[in-house]
């Protein structure tokens, strides 16, 4: 292929260079946490073979020592391959191969480049390959992001939930079905529904995410596991267990393990369904809150910024406008990776790398957005409980309670005469003496109307 020119001062070496070369694409490169996954994965690796005596001693605590300061980000900057790249992400592997042999050899007081020291392929990919190492990675640092970020936010914004439920109990209001007048509801049912929908959507992601916990690893190129000690793939996910803590396991089916990137799917899965319970939260909160003077106006939301660059004082629902167009991309993501997860042909996924970095990615923007939406909306949310109590009261669908009385037919009387004369239900039935003023008020009591 001819010579190619690497720059002195980086880790990586000819493949990684040609990559960079041939892939001019986004500018975009994986996240930090799947470069710490494929250190991981390396590391586990060569403890692996170096168990099995298969790597000498010497050679096994450079790598070992190269691929923990990958883990720890300290050669972030020399991963330089796009994520639109080659199919399956070998360049991305052999990006941490070679910064990792290169690293090691330097460790050793040798040369970077002299990969008889250290060789990328013989030392570092031992017992590996691009089509178990990649999926590896992806269900890795997926898992961790959801553990440590997604997971925490979702539970957090859960919990918010159940406390704005409890504080807005005793705050009747109109329900409305189809966008129109419906039977009284509390604000703080309206907002126990959310939260109830969160803590589906926690269940769904907990199940989705136990799906990463199974990895390829020791499969090699197609699931047979060729040029791998037979006890390597056992080796290799203890250690991986233990850097970790958490307690991968190996796939059931080495084959389908690396046919397939399916649990990215399902996982890609719950994140848009997460998605769509939000949109519904963000939208119903912009409603909501709408006016303050020509909408619901029923909560307010705290000011965070000014709303116009033009009219003055007004102070627009920016949180939950953003928390839509962060689940908006996520959806988007969600069909990237559905296309690229059908994508499978015969032994292998070619598209793993932008399964990747749109998962990571909506995991990522997901979190950071739940996070904030919590933090500088929902918390400071306040109701107009007298803006409720006259919704409740004047709500047309009201007469809903008197079909017990005198069926639905009249009921739908009562209602229509109501809306004519703009009086409420109640001052209906009592002008015509359907119901003594004391019934009335008792059987169409907004809070009685409310209780479960």
């Amino acid at each position: 292929m001819g010579k190619v020119r690497i720059p002195d001062d980086v880790y990586y070496g000819a493949q990684t260079m040609r990559a960079v070369e041939n892939f001019p694409v986004s500018g975009l490169r994986l996240q930090r946490r799947f470069i710490k996954a494929q250190g991981i994965v390396k590391l586990a690796g060569v403890r692996a073979n170096g168990f099995l005596g298969l790597i000498d001693r010497r050679r096994l605590r450079a790598v070992e020592r190269a691929a923990s300061e990958v883990i720890k980000g300290l050669h972030d900057d020399n991963f330089v391959v796009d994520v639109y790249q080659a199919g399956a992400g070998t360049s991305q592997n052999m990006n941490v191969n070679e910064v990792i042999a290169n690293r090691a050899i330097e460790i050793l007081g040798g040369r970077k480049g002299d990969y008889s020291l250290i060789h990328p392929n013989d030392h570092v990919n031992m017992a590996q390959s691009t089509n178990d190492t990649i999926p590896s990675a992806i269900y890795i640092s997926s898992f961790e992001a959801v553990k440590e970020g997604l997971s925490p936010a979702l539970k957090t914004l859960h919990r918010e939930l159940l406390k704005k439920s409890r504080k807005f109990s005793k705050i009747v209001k109109a329900g409305r079905t189809h966008m129109q007048d419906a039977v009284p509801i509390s604000l703080g049912q309206e907002f126990g529904g959310y939260a109830g929908a969160v803590s589906s959507d926690i269940r769904r992601l907990k199940n989705a995410a136990n799906t990463l916990m199974y990895l390829p690893i020791g499969g090699n190129a197609v699931g047979t596991g060729i040029n791998a000690h037979p006890r390597f793939k056992t080796l290799a996910i203890k250690e991986i267990k233990k850097i970790t803590g958490a307690d991968f396991r190996i796939s059931g089916n080495l084959f389908e393990g690396i046919q397939n990137v399916n649990p990215a799917l399902e996982l890609s899965a719950s994140l848009r369904g997460i998605s769509i319970t939000l949109i519904k939260i963000a939208n119903d909160i912009r409603l909501l809150s709408s006016g303050p003077r020509t909408g619901l106006s029923e909560i307010k939301l705290p000011a965070v910024q000014p709303g116009s660059s033009i009219m003055p004082g007004k102070i627009n629902p920016v949180m939950a406008e953003m928390l839509n167009m962060v689940c908006f991309q996520v959806i988007g993501n969600d069909t990237t990776i559905a296309y690229a997860t059908q994508a499978s042909q015969l032994e292998l996924n070619v598209m793993m790398p932008v399964i990747a970095y749109n998962l990571l990615f909506s995991i990522e923007i997901l979190t950071n957005a739940i996070d904030a939406f919590v933090e500088r909306c929902l918390r400071n949310i306040t109701a107009d409980s007298a803006k409720c109590r006259v919704f409740a009261e004047t709500t047309l669908a009201m007469a809903t309670a008197l079909n017990p009385v005198i069926g639905y037919a009249s009921a739908a009387e009562v209602s229509k005469e109501a809306y004519r004369t703009g009086k409420t239900v109640k001052e209906i039935i009592i002008e015509k003496g359907i119901l003594k003023k004391k019934e009335a008020e008792r059987l169409l009591d907004p809070i009685r109307l409310t209780e479960l």
